[in-house]
């Protein structure tokens, strides 16, 4: 196979390039065209051969290349022809085209050759600009949306960031930084959330997707700034080898949630409140003319007890009046009950760990203290049967409890696990928090209850 490819003539080289091609004397006369000339210039090799390759040039733009013949006759060795020189050929039909053009000297029994390749400069030029226009769309769209890029060689642990993430940073530093100095502005109380989430996207077992939101301490002017970050891990050879993403700088939106937040738990308790006043005064209606009836024959039974002689009917009509009327108050008041607690309870197939999310959310926006969520979710989890508001306000008086519990814990940590339990169509959400915990005594006293894990229920796929 070496042996066929060594004895390839010059001319079957020649003739299948994909590049436009002549080759002329050293006098500037054409000696040879390839197939793609021939088709660029609009001539056949028969009509081209012998005559000065000047033909092809643009009158205007003969002496340039006269010029720059000789200059390579001086020194034939490998040259080009720069654009920025306007060297600009035609064809038969006198067109103009901007032509990248390079010499290469060629030596055949002692005579010297020029072998001329075209390239049509214009389809570089056009690339060029339509490179540009997209890197001009981007910068506007990153400028519109307050966008950071970054690039996190994992292996080496530098940084790649443009000028937008150097803003928010507030370092004066090139355009790498070592991953060190990178986390060294990142709010201590926040690194930990972070690094899991870091942690969690290396998996090679996941997606690779890194979502973060934590804050950032400008090292020029001090002011602290919460940081949106989306990114994905590449992997070479099933080892995370870039992580790359955008930042966004959502300060104001944090400040707006914590504000409407704030709002919504006014606007609730003073809801709670109203409701509370309706069924109370409800509750005491239904109540009063039972315990009026049982006020009237009580008074009755003392007024008997007091007499010298008791009358035994006149007891005993006035005891089962109390208790008719006890048992009228209990069923009125079961009724009251259900009257508030009707209605429907309406379930839909949903994504639990959207609803998951969408609770820390909430915990995390309402200022009722910081902690460190650690997410365990499993990947793909099927829908389940369920109303996602209830659910979304169990989690979030759960996690508000555990926030709590851990207020004297110095990394109060928050680990959600969400998994379909084996052989089942259920699945188990557990909260853990890393709190003091219960002493023994109470520990012992809520597994005595009869109603301890009363009001379990399982998630149904």
């Amino acid at each position: 196979m070496i042996e066929v490819l060594k004895n390839l003539g010059f001319r079957t080289l020649f003739d299948a390039a994909a590049d436009a091609m002549l080759l002329t004397e050293d006098s500037g006369h054409i000696v040879l065209v390839n197939p793609v000339a021939q088709k660029l210039f609009g001539y056949t090799e028969d009509e081209l051969s012998g005559l000065a390759v000047e033909i092809l040039i643009v009158p205007r733009y003969r002496k340039q290349y006269r010029y720059c013949h000789e200059l390579f006759l001086s020194e034939p060795i490998k040259h080009s022809v720069s654009v920025s020189n306007e060297f600009v050929a035609q064809g038969r039909d006198h067109k103009e085209m901007l032509l990248d053009v390079s010499l290469s000297p060629i030596e055949a029994q002692q005579q010297l050759y020029i072998l001329i390749t075209f390239n049509v400069a214009s389809r570089r030029l056009e690339a060029e600009g339509a490179l540009r226009a997209s890197e001009e769309r981007l910068r506007l769209a990153k400028q519109a949306a307050g966008l950071g890029i970054f690039d996190c060689d994992l292996k080496r642990n530098i940084v790649y960031w443009d000028n937008q993430m150097r803003k928010l940073w507030g370092e004066h530093l090139g355009e790498t930084v070592s991953y060190e100095e990178f986390v060294a502005r990142i709010h201590p109380e926040d690194r930990r959330a972070r690094q899991s989430a870091i942690d969690h996207a290396m998996n090679p077992a996941g997606d690779g997707e890194f979502k973060a939101e934590y804050r950032v301490v400008n090292s020029a002017n001090g002011i602290t700034r919460w940081i949106s970050a989306r990114g994905r891990v590449y992997f070479d050879n099933g080892q995370p080898d870039r992580l790359v993403g955008v930042t966004r700088d959502v300060t104001e939106q944090k400040n707006l949630q914590k504000k409407l937040q704030a709002q919504r738990d006014e606007t609730e308790n003073i809801f709670k409140q109203q409701v509370a006043a309706l069924t109370a005064s409800a509750i005491a209606h239904e109540l009063n003319q039972p315990l009026t009836a049982i006020s009237a024959y009580g008074e009755v039974v003392l007024h008997e007890l007091g007499n010298d002689v008791l009358n035994s009917d006149n007891l005993k009509r006035a005891l089962e009046g109390c208790v008719e009327q006890a048992q009228r108050a209990g069923h009125s008041l079961h009724e009251l009950l259900a009257f508030l607690q009707e209605g429907e309870l309406v379930t839909e197939r949903s994504n639990l760990n959207d609803i998951i999310n969408d609770a820390l959310n909430i915990i995390g926006n309402d200022g009722h203290g910081t902690f460190y969520p650690v997410l365990d979710l499993q990947q793909n989890l099927p829908a389940v049967q369920c109303n996602c508001t209830q659910i979304q306000k169990v989690l979030v008086n759960l996690f508000r409890n555990a926030i709590e519990a851990m207020h004297a814990t110095k990394l109060p940590t928050l680990t959600i696990t969400a998994m379909v339990l084996a052989e089942t169509n259920l699945v188990i959400v557990t909260i853990q928090d890393n709190g003091p915990g219960l002493d023994s005594a109470m520990a012992k006293r809520i597994n005595q209850s009869p109603l301890h894990w009363a009001n379990q229920r399982p998630f149904s796929l």
